[in-house]
């Protein structure tokens, strides 16, 4: 008889909901971490609030993953955002919606998250070891039967969910552990990079906004002279280029198209709510209750304070100019500019400062009905170590503990069938 039936390695949102979903099953588990806690990341998430889910309806969801979408569509349907704000308030996570349709918890505090996740593995009788670093999995005869940690410490069980995590927070414990293992299994990796991550741009001004957040504005995605996808909401810049909620919606597809060596450009909206004729009715009536100012002196009701010198630079005009003195042409341009800025992207930061990992396992090396790998009979994949990754919203973490529920009682049901 083996020590476990079933051992979950990563204490992340994945591997605590899949240890404690195979444990209610009826199995034997042991979850091991390689951080002194659980939850390092869900900790951080949603700058320590943590985005749980969206509110969206769970039939729209599979847009909201470019990487991978349809894997999800059983999976998210067997554990839904509705189940887990259910799960979650039963363990005293009561749960709010936000703009976009984001899901807090009313407490506004991710370790509340964390806490409940812990209960829950608590009641289900999950044993947990921390400070543990796993090695390799073992394996015999395409089977697994356990894992290796560091000092010859050997776990046994008869099946095995990887919830490792992806290569991005690598502090929070993710540093691609899961990616090699796959690889020494003879899983296919899809190479693994950065997604929703802040991008930087060529255009220097943008230290001078460092800082600066706009809301309600669009951004759009341009490659190679056309547009590509467009995003509302809320963004900021930084000493490097721009952040932000949409920015990050965004860099996936920028940071794809920078590999394959297009030119990447962002154009801003600064007024999206005017067509362009409305805009220059407005900017207009502005020009006539300043007409005696300096044109410096003209804009403070359009713009935030800091940006202003940034688009009197970028427009051209004197900032001495006397505003009544600003011909038609180089009004046009001023508005252009309004509904155009534009920024070239070079790159994005790195992937270990990304949220989420795009790539990572093949899926059609996964069943998704069980998330089983097709390879190594007992040994499942769950969570960013697999390739799927979703934009900003709560999507990534919803898609993390859906598959592991899944997993886990998946796996929970083999390790106690078999003897």
């Amino acid at each position: 008889m083996k020590d476990y039936q079933v051992i979950v390695v990563g204490g992340g949102a994945a591997g605590m909901m899949a240890a404690g979903q195979a444990a209610k099953n009826g199995a034997k588990v042991l979850l091991l971490e390689k951080k002194e806690r659980l939850g390092r990341k869900i900790a951080i998430s949603g700058k320590g609030r943590c985005n749980v889910t969206n509110e969206e309806n769970v039939s729209d969801f599979i847009r909201n993953y470019p990487g991978n979408g349809r894997f999800l569509h059983g999976i998210l349907r067997d554990f839904d955002n509705v189940a887990l704000r259910h799960f979650l308030a039963r363990y005293g996570v009561e749960t709010k919606v936000e703009r976009g349709g984001r899901v807090f918890p009313v407490s506004d505090d991710a370790e509340s998250v964390n806490k409940a996740l812990t209960a829950y593995l608590t009641e289900m009788g999950v044993t947990i070891l921390t400070g543990i670093t796993i090695e390799d999995i073992l394996v015999e005869n395409d089977r697994v039967i356990g894992v290796q940690g560091t000092g010859q410490k050997r776990f046994l069980a008869r099946s095995v969910i990887i919830c490792t995590g992806g290569a991005s927070y690598p502090a929070t414990g993710s540093t691609g552990d899961g990616f090699r293992f796959a690889r020494k299994l003879g899983h296919h990796v899809i190479s693994p990079r950065p997604a929703l991550v802040p991008l930087k741009t060529a255009e220097t001004w943008v230290k001078e906004l460092q800082g600066l957040s706009l809301r309600n504005v669009e951004a759009s995605l341009w490659i190679g002279g056309k547009k590509k996808i467009t995003e509302f909401g809320e963004m900021l810049f930084t000493h490097f280029g721009v952040s932000g909620p949409i920015i990050l919606t965004l860099s996936r597809q920028a940071g794809e198209e920078i590999r394959k060596g297009e030119t990447v450009q962002l154009r801003i909206n600064l007024k999206p709510a005017l067509s362009r004729e409305q805009l220059d009715l407005r900017l207009q009536r502005d020009f006539q209750k300043y007409s005696n100012k300096q044109f410096k002196n003209a804009l403070e009701d359009l713009l935030p304070q800091s940006l202003i010198p940034v688009m009197i630079r970028l427009s051209g005009i004197d900032s001495e100019r006397v505003v009544h003195q600003i011909n038609r042409e180089e009004r046009k341009t001023l508005l252009a500019l309004l509904q155009g800025l534009t920024l070239t992207i070079t790159d994005t930061l790195s992937l270990e400062t990304a949220i989420v990992t795009a790539g990572g396992i093949d899926v059609k090396e996964i069943n998704p009905k069980t998330m089983a790998s097709k390879r190594i009979e007992g040994l499942y994949w769950a969570g960013e170590v697999v390739d799927v990754d979703g934009i900003t919203g709560g999507y990534n973490l919803q898609a993390a503990f859906a598959m592991g529920f899944r997993a886990g009682r998946a796996a929970g049901a083999e390790g106690c069938s078999l003897v």
